[in-house]
């Protein structure tokens, strides 16, 4: 059975042509993979931002990159001529010049807030702007972990030495203070669950295999959230399925009296990014009891078909208001939506992992 998920009518609840961009002369190109949490009597998401600078010319292709040799730090723009022989345009989304991966837009987080959690209002500034080496290429798809009376948040931060996770805490929206680095490369998709397990810290976690292996979930626990061992393989992507090709984890996990739930994203070997879900032991959560059979959202309305990447559904968030699971997602690499379902639905759809 899979569990009746209803998309928000708002839908695109916020899209590029929303939002400012951080600097003059440069574009919001997608608002896209926010985290989301509850603050108080309001919804509050930290919206992933895509920009770049607006070029007239079609003869060159532009990178942002930020400049680390000026104080403080400041986005600067390559430009490259698209008949330059040391130019490699290999996608949409980045190209690689001498030898070096450059991405075509940079992105930065940037706060959202909403009463009824389906018209919301954008900051005109960024909450947390690329400033530090290790975010030289960006900071994106955050999630949000609200833990022993502050906010977590967990993001990819991408830099010419590769994709990283780091950590940042908040206790306000307004101020965040970086913790740094919590895992090296290549690995993202952390989103850390909102409570201790036998004394420690966990996440789920996402390392990307380059040789041998699948783009697998794992998990990982800490004394203090900064370091991280105990590494476990917690599931599999299924070969043939709708998450074949790669999986990795989503939202923020879920207690409930059942198991900790996880809202998790799975492409298939067409890279079609559906979402499911998968059910793990209380007390040991590398322990999977259940897991979707079927993804119960896939890209189907047009804002999800068609973007800047096309056919995905990605989330980074959700929030559970008594029995209802509110899904914050990225549609198309380009758009924030929602969609809804009954928790005790989504429960209820899983499969045994023993059957």
């Amino acid at each position: 059975m899979i569990p009746r998920l209803t998309r928000f009518p708002e839908n695109p609840l916020i899209a590029p042509e929303q939002v400012r961009p951080s600097l003059e002369g440069w574009e919001v190109v997608c608002t896209f993979n926010p985290g989301a949490v509850l603050w108080r009597d309001e919804v509050r998401l930290l919206v992933r931002v895509a920009e770049r600078p607006r070029s007239e010319r079609p003869e060159e292709v532009t990178a942002p990159v930020l400049d680390l040799s000026s104080d403080p730090p400041r986005l600067t723009t390559l430009r490259v001529r698209r008949d330059d022989p040391e130019l490699e345009e290999m996608d949409p989304r980045w190209f690689r010049y001498r030898g070096q991966t450059y991405l075509t837009t940079i992105s930065h987080l940037r706060l959202a807030r909403s009463h009824e959690g389906r018209r919301f209002v954008v900051e005109d500034t960024p909450a947390l702007a690329p400033q530090v080496w290790y975010e030289g290429f960006g900071a994106e798809d955050p999630r949000i972990t609200e833990l022993e009376g502050r906010y977590l948040v967990t993001y990819t931060a991408v830099s010419k030495h590769g994709i990283a996770t780091a950590l940042a805490t908040t206790e306000d929206f307004a101020t965040f203070t970086r913790r740094g680095l919590i895992l090296p490369p290549e690995n993202r998709d952390v989103a850390v669950f909102p409570g201790r397990i036998n004394g420690r810290y966990a996440c789920h976690h996402r390392p990307f295999p380059r040789h041998i292996g699948a783009a697998s979930m794992w998990i990982a626990y800490s004394p203090d959230l900064v370091h991280w061992g105990g590494h476990d393989l917690l599931m599999l992507p299924r070969p043939g399925a709708w998450d074949g090709g790669r999986i990795g984890g989503g939202a923020v996990p879920i207690r409930t009296d059942r198991g900790w739930l996880c809202i998790y994203h799975g492409a298939d070997e067409s890279n079609r990014y559906a979402l499911g879900a998968v059910l793990c032991d209380l007390e040991q959560p590398a322990c999977v009891l259940a897991r979707s059979d079927e993804p119960f959202l896939v890209p189907e309305a047009p804002y999800e078909t068609e973007g800047f990447f096309d056919n995905v559904v990605f989330t980074c968030g959700a929030v559970l208001r008594g029995d209802t699971v509110s899904i914050y997602y990225g549609a198309a690499d380009k758009y924030v939506c929602g969609a809804e379902a009954s928790l005790s639905e989504v429960l209820d759809s899983l499969t045994s992992a023993a059957s």
